[in-house]
């Protein structure tokens, strides 16, 4: 099946249904969006663009940006979504390699393409009203004549992935529509669904699972106005009150920190209750979670978390509050899923089994943990990378699976669980695996840490840990706040509380070494502990760019 085919059942299967539309907008119908995507049809057809052109997409999320897709892959050119948060550098290098004759840009990010020279590209669009920025329009369109079908390349996706190298994954149509497919086993999805939408729709995640699944099956779409900051999110949460979201697992360990965890360690009284005995902690953790549902809207029966592996204390929380989460994994390469299972069958600290249709196996596994790298195989895998063939061949074993890059294993149910990336991995001096992304979760639920990065530094392991620094240092704060006084006619005074509050901050880091070092093997003790200032520069999924570090 292609995309137009997909689409074009929906616009009159669903036709009067709603479609799309942003929260506090006009919603459009499946008839009116179709309606608006022969429109844009027309206009690329009018600036020359046949089957086989690539043309961008750079735009935060709306309406319109659904109307592009639709447009680009129905007339059989290929749509090439860039991430919004790429760097000008990024973006530029993005439109170059992969030869885009046209791109749709928000006002917003005009920026990232000014003073761009590149000979192939010849018209530019604002998204928010089609209206032309450059290039020339034909008098009458050009139609072609020629239809996509299921083999041909749909989209180019460029990934912004932990290792840096940035690479153009083409997927199929029908690579995308199987996967698509894939899906409803894991949840129904139907026309009574409403979704939130709050990731990048040029990410495969959420435009697979959250774009090209509902619109397969009669569901309505909300795109929020500004970013999902929670003076946004929540608001529009109790209007749209969605049935089906997607996050990253970012998302729901921030409000469980702030929320829940925050609220029952400020004391040491609470602290010993919610840590040491059990029943205290699950029955929080389920009033928490009628409170949670509440604030998302009351109906919501599917939260689906992805593209990073999420906290076990943050799981165990999910699980105990009974909120409706979902584990799914996959890559850009696999249109994403290739496993996964429904909040009914979520297991702790497991994802789920491989999807009907796609083969996964482990590869080498060790013969005591029986971790090994997950590959597999499948309709929904990749055509193979973007004018690089022989990167294309390197991530292909002989047999034809392709190789993920991630550890894991699986269990009696054949549910798969993941231990981290194989190149993160870290072997100690008498060549045991170290996982940093094990010792960073534990270092992430101390109070007072945000975030935090496990590396090897002349064969020693260091945290870079992005601390909490108002909750740490009020005192601090405090005495910066009356600065001037002090520095005018008490410099020594402001001398000796700065004194101080670094002589507190070095006894929370020791602290903070021991209590970890106390919680892990003896080759996953931490050396040292080094306090980065910045949060880390991270991945669209949240995960962070370890090789900047």
């Amino acid at each position: 099946m292609t995309l137009k085919e997909l689409f074009d059942r929906s616009c009159v299967q669903y036709a009067e249904r709603i479609a799309i539309s942003f929260v506090n907008g006009t919603p459009m119908t499946y008839s009116e969006m179709g309606q608006e995507v022969n429109k844009t049809i027309t206009l690329l057809c009018r600036m020359g663009i046949c089957k086989g052109d690539r043309v961008a997409i750079l735009s935060s999320n709306m309406p319109n940006w659904c109307i592009t897709y639709f447009a680009i892959t129905g007339m059989g050119a290929i749509v090439v979504p860039i991430l919004p948060d790429f760097h000008s550098e990024e973006v530029q290098s993005i439109l170059q390699h992969s030869g885009c004759k046209a791109i749709f840009v928000s006002q917003k990010l005009l920026a990232s393409i000014a003073g761009l020279q590149n000979e192939t590209l010849s018209h530019v669009i604002a998204i928010e009203d089609f209206s032309m920025l450059s290039g020339e329009l034909a008098e009458k369109p050009i139609a072609s004549e020629e239809l996509p079908v299921d083999s041909d390349t749909a989209s180019i996706i460029y990934t912004s992935g932990t290792t840096g190298r940035s690479k153009g994954v083409m997927l199929s149509h029908h690579n995308i529509t199987v996967n698509a497919v894939m899906c409803l086993q894991v949840q129904d999805v139907n026309l009574n669904d409403v979704l939130l939408s709050i990731l990048p729709l040029s990410h495969t995640y959420e435009n697979t699972i959250a774009f090209i699944l509902p619109i397969m099956q009669g569901a309505s779409i909300y795109y929020l106005e500004k970013p999902p900051t929670a003076s946004v999110l929540v608001p529009a949460l109790e209007k749209v009150r969605p049935t089906t979201m997607l996050s990253v697992p970012l998302v729901i360990e921030k409000i469980y920190r702030n929320q829940v965890q925050a609220k029952f360690t400020r004391t040491k009284l609470l602290s010993a209750l919610y840590e040491n005995v059990v029943p205290f902690r699950k029955l929080v953790h389920y009033l928490a979670g009628i409170k949670l549902k509440k604030t998302f809207g009351g109906r919501l029966r599917f939260f689906g978390v992805g593209g990073a592996k999420i906290d076990p204390v943050v799981e165990r929380f999910l699980r105990e509050a009974r909120f409706p989460y979902a584990i799914g994994y996959g890559l850009t390469e696999t249109a994403p899923l290739i496993a996964g299972a429904n909040p009914s069958k979520t297991r702790f600290q497991a994802i789920g089994p491989a999807l009907e249709g796609v083969e996964m196996k482990i590869v080498n596994p060790d013969a005591r943990t029986g971790l090994g790298e997950v590959v597999c195989k499948g309709e929904n895998v990749m055509q193979g990378y973007y004018r690089d063939p022989e990167l294309t061949r390197s991530v292909f074993t002989d047999d034809g699976f392709f190789r993920t890059g991630d550890l894991g294993c699986f269990d009696k149910h054949r549910y798969l669980s993941l231990k981290g990336r194989l190149k993160s991995m870290i072997v100690g001096a008498s060549g045991e695996n170290i996982y940093p992304e094990d010792i960073e979760s534990i270092i992430n639920n101390v109070r007072g840490v945000l975030e935090s990065l496990v590396l090897e530094k002349k064969g020693k392991l260091v945290a870079m840990v992005h601390l909490n620094m108002e909750e740490l240092e009020k005192s601090y704060l405090q005495a910066r706040d009356n600065a001037i006084q002090y520095i005018s006619d008490k410099k020594d005074e402001w001398n000796k509380q700065k004194e101080e509050c670094n002589k507190h901050l070095e006894g929370y880091l020791e602290e903070l070494k021991n209590n970890v070092n106390h919680r892990v093997n003896r080759f996953s003790q931490i050396h040292s502990i080094i306090v980065v200032p910045d949060p880390f520069e991270k991945t669209p999924t949240q995960k962070i760019k370890r090789y900047l570090y």
